[in-house]
């Protein structure tokens, strides 16, 4: 096997809980405000279902293949051809969504915080240390989660405490005014960051208490169903409908914090949660796009093509979108691009070789 380390289905679910909240957190209440509108809170519930529905393909995949990933095991339920061009499709989406990933990241820090610093110079020194933690391998990238992931939740706690004062719980009444149907529209955006647990394809055969990866599947996406409830609850509490006119309603809502005279403007912590949580997410992304090549390719060592693929991932990340208005508008977009590369194809591969295992056992 390419990788070396092994980590725990602990330090796996733990890794998993910022691929999906690292960008939602600050992006997905705004999104989801403007289909859901008061009963926008019922949208991270509805979409986590997406998210069981996605960890459990994987994870029946694993069972059949067990020390292999999806790039590895399509060949062997596909055919060899079409295994390879599926792997290259994988391949490219990894690549062009964490170019995505990458340039949210970018738009962010230069268009709130650094205005005079070239978002070329933010996105390179942000894959360069993603770079490095990749090399290091999946051990690292583990133990980075376990140390970033409950500084982050930890300062959200502290967020949501601090705005108390400035929420008001009746912006949530009427709760279902309109039926259902508005939290299901607004739960479509989440779905497409909750089908991103199909990178556990990637991981399961590297776990050491691999009988356990379920179960931690199933508390991670628990908890980040949780933390984006309480995150639209909170922005929804303070904005009220007004919250889908903001990109990034939570960071707006954290400038309203002020307690005496000398506890204000705290946006560093939302730079801090940014930047820890997308670092995770971009490295993980990273990390699949790295090994999937490997394997591909059929090399015996990883790290020739980190940097390589680093390069391209700057390159894409300009490529993808042109600017920060066809990014908002993409966005509509991607949960149907990340539903159908990472829930129904999945979903297609498990029928297929379900049916072949089938038809094998009553040959024999």
């Amino acid at each position: 096997m390419l990788e070396k380390g092994k980590i725990s289905s602990f330090q796996m679910g733990i890794m998993m809980y910022p691929v999906v909240v690292g960008t939602a957190d600050l992006l997905l209440p705004g999104i989801t405000a403007k289909f859901a509108k008061n009963d926008l809170w019922i949208s991270p519930i509805i979409a986590s279902l997406m998210g069981l529905f996605t960890l459990f393909i994987a994870y029946q995949l694993h069972r059949l293949y067990p020390n292999q990933t999806i790039i590895q095991y399509s060949k062997h339920i596909i055919g060899l051809i079409p295994g390879k061009i599926l792997g290259i499709i994988y391949l490219f989406f990894f690549l062009h969504v964490n170019g995505l990933i990458i340039r949210q990241y970018g738009e962010f820090i230069v268009g709130s915080f650094l205005p005079r610093t070239p978002i070329s110079v933010v996105i390179s020194t942000m894959i360069l240390v993603c770079a490095f933690a990749v090399c290091g391998g999946l051990e690292v990238l583990g133990r980075a989660s376990q140390f970033f992931v409950p500084i982050v939740v930890l300062l959200w706690g502290v967020i949501v405490i601090l705005l108390i004062p400035d929420m008001d719980p009746k912006n949530i009444l009427p709760i279902l005014e309109k039926g259902i149907t508005p939290p299901i529209i607004g739960a479509i955006t989440p779905m497409g960051w909750f089908t991103h647990f199909i990178l556990i394809s990637f991981i399961l055969p590297f776990v050491t208490d691999q009988e356990k990866g379920m179960k931690w599947g199933i508390i991670s996406i628990f908890g980040i169903m949780i933390t984006l409830v309480l995150l639209n609850m909170t922005t929804f509490f303070v904005f009220g409908r007004n919250t889908a006119n903001y990109l990034y309603p939570v960071m707006f809502a954290v400038r309203y914090i002020r307690i005496a005279d000398f506890f204000e403007q705290i946006d560093p912590v939302i730079v801090a949660i940014w930047v820890s949580g997308t670092f995770i997410k971009i490295s993980v992304y990273y990390y699949a796009l790295v090994l999937g090549t490997t394997q591909w390719l059929n090399l015996s060592n990883c790290r020739p093509v980190v940097f390589p693929l680093g390069f391209l991932l700057i390159l894409f990340s300009f490529w993808s979108i042109p600017s920060l208005l066809e990014l908002v508008h993409f966005l509509r977009i991607v949960p149907f691009y990340n539903m159908t590369i990472e829930m129904v194809i999945p979903t297609f591969l498990l029928l297929i070789a379900v049916l072949r295992n089938r038809n094998r056992q009553k040959a024999s």
